[in-house]
């Protein structure tokens, strides 16, 4: 396996090393555990404690001496939110770190007094290091990184007047990605200037003074949270461990955001680009049946007989776009393109026969039997391809369009299959299988691939298709492990990979690439480090108190380099990884001791 790698920008620009000191600290004890019960503290005493926290002898030994520059000597930030509006944030200077603390909790305590407003979030950022960057510099460095993730704060002049943390920059908009002039955009810097009450940048400096903080995190309950200061998961909170309660509350949060999206009428709202609260209007139906799985995933994990109603009004919502091209055949319709996916069709059966599963209901047998013979009409049986978009008469439009629609497609047949005995799902689905050898679609890394192999060996003993499907995630282990952003399917992918191999080894099913090629290791060690690398796509609230409207989006999953996107697919696929990561947690904890796996 490769070693993990740091971020683009970590390996353009080496500003600081002090993780390492601050990871010591966390083990020394500064994290403060308080009993799950109702935030009673003022701000005065919340600033206490992180007061009490951030600045330890272990903070002290890694600052050393003008960490902020000559002139600044030290800096610190203090935000606070009151969970409703962006955070407010205030910087204080300092010859020490004492002093520049007490400086910017002045300007809290003065703003505190001047405005009716409650704190139930507040975050300290201590800078740690520093360094002078010329535009040129500054730009190359923004442009060497992936969208939103350069992930150093900014200071304006040496005095830090007008500094602002990685956090606001990203969250304003400030940074220009793929500027090839200018990395920094002042038309939204002064308008977040300006909404902030801040004085607006008439020129700009010779040179700017990039910092990272220590970051500590004092939520609505008064619990203090270590943040992490590198990386791609630098500003949110350390977790040690992923265990099945973890992941199950991940699940319980994300799940409770979709049922929120539920509209009177059965549809989702879509999605949000929270760092201005605007909705995404471009309503996807093929996204809309994907996403009632999670509901699905929801009442697996919760029993709550509540979510029954919900998914039925999803599915309702889902069905008046089932158009039928004869008594037996139909399709998903997406009205606003006038067209049919093919993996609209996959995803609708795999929704209904999800539910009719969960629930221990028939009642949506015959649409999804219509909705199969509208896949077969999508098939050619002697190749094993499909044809994916056809108009909406159901003339022919779009041969290809992305490989994932296979993958569904041909999961959905399995579903079928499972759901009616009827061999004619179970034939199409294998001459699908038999193309996919054929044309190594290992290639494309397809999570949807992975679900359709894991389904199709529990009716199927053939060892082409164990291997296939264990080549599928062992050919691309590396290439995972090491993918910085979040890529939420990955998860998916591997998970279900999991499951397939345990069960070859409950049945006591043996084939020569998995004994000699196939490394379980390999396998779990990856997993952990996607189910770890995932939570940098989890709007915690020391990320999502730098939005327009923090609850709107609070605990939920986004996708970080889309502008922090937060859709209704993005969620679900969230869901999707974690959901298979719980149900399986023990016998990932067992291999991992068998294999002497630490997560």
């Amino acid at each position: 396996m490769k070693n993990r790698q740091h971020s683009p920008g970590a390996r353009r620009i080496t500003l600081f090393a002090c993780a390492a000191v601050l990871a010591a600290a966390v083990l020394l004890g500064i994290h403060i555990f308080r009993e799950n019960r109702p935030g009673l503290l003022s701000y005065r005493e919340k600033i206490g404690l992180l007061r009490e926290s951030a600045l330890s002898e272990a903070t002290r030994g890694v600052l050393g001496a003008d960490p902020a520059g000559e002139k600044a000597g030290n800096a610190v930030f203090i935000s606070i939110c009151d969970t409703a509006q962006r955070a407010s944030v205030f910087t204080g200077v300092g010859a020490d770190v004492d002093t520049a603390w007490d400086a910017a909790d002045g300007r809290v305590q003065d703003f505190l007094k001047k405005n009716d407003y409650d704190p139930q979030w507040v975050k300290a950022d201590v800078v740690c290091s520093s360094e002078k960057m010329t535009e040129a510099q500054l730009l190359e460095a923004v442009r060497g990184t992936y969208n939103e993730f350069f992930r150093y704060g900014i200071a304006f002049d040496p005095m830090y007047e007008t500094a602002l943390l990685e956090a606001e920059l990203n969250g304003a908009k400030v940074f220009n990605y793929e500027d090839s002039v200018s990395a920094l955009d002042y038309q939204y810097l002064n308008l977040y200037l300006s909404k902030a009450g801040r004085p607006e940048l008439t020129s700009r400096p010779a040179k700017y003074t990039v910092f990272r903080c220590l970051g500590w995190f004092c939520d609505e309950t008064d619990q203090i949270y270590p943040l992490c200061n590198e990386g791609l998961e630098y500003g949110r909170r350390s977790v040690e461990l992923i265990d099945d309660a973890y992941a199950k509350q991940l699940l319980l949060d994300a799940g409770s955001f979709l049922v929120d999206q539920v509209n009177p009428n059965g549809s989702f709202l879509y999605g949000i680009y929270p760092r201005f609260d605007n909705e995404i209007e471009n309503y996807n139906i093929l996204r809309h049946a994907s996403t009632i799985w999670s509901l699905i995933c929801l009442w697996r994990v919760t029993g709550d007989d509540s979510l029954q109603a919900v998914a039925d009004s999803a599915i309702d919502y889902m069905r008046n776009y089932i158009r039928y091209e004869d008594a037996d055949t139909a399709y998903l319709y997406e009205e606003k393109a006038d067209e049919i996916k093919l993996g609209g069709n996959g995803v609708a059966v795999i929704a209904m026969t999800e539910y009719m599963d969960a629930f221990g209901s028939s009642k949506y047998k015959d649409v999804c039997r219509a909705l199969g013979n509208g896949i077969l009409r999508m098939f050619d049986a002697e190749s094993g391809e499909f044809y994916h978009v056809l108009n909406g008469d159901f003339s022919r439009k779009e041969e290809y369009r992305t490989v994932y629609y296979d993958g569904e497609a041909t999961f959905a047949l399995c579903r079928l299959y499972a759901l009616t005995g009827e061999e004619i799902w179970l034939d199409a689905a294998k001459a699908a299988v038999d193309h996919f050898i054929e044309a190594d679609y290992t290639q494309y890394r397809d999570h949807w691939i992975a679900y359709s192999m894991n389904e199709i060996t529990r009716y199927v003993d053939d060892p082409n298709y164990y291997d296939f499907a264990l080549r599928n995630a062992q050919e691309n282990l590396d290439e995972i492990y090491n993918r910085e952003t979040t890529y939420h399917t990955y998860l998916e992918l591997l998970m279900s990979t999991f499951e397939l191999y345990d069960r070859m080894t409950e049945n006591g099913i043996r084939t020569d690439y998995m004994e000699n090629t196939f490394s379980v290791e390999d396998l779990l060690r990856t997993i952990y480090a996607r189910a770890d690398r995932m939570l940098n796509g989890f709007f915690f609230p020391e990320y999502a108190m730098y939005m327009r409207n923090p609850s709107r989006i609070l605990n939920t999953f986004m996708v970080r380099h889309d502008g922090y996107r937060v859709r209704i697919d993005d969620v679900q696929h969230n869901i999707g990884g974690f959901y298979k990561y719980y149900v399986n947690y023990d016998k990932l904890v067992k291999y991992g001791m068998l294999q002497n796996i630490r997560k």
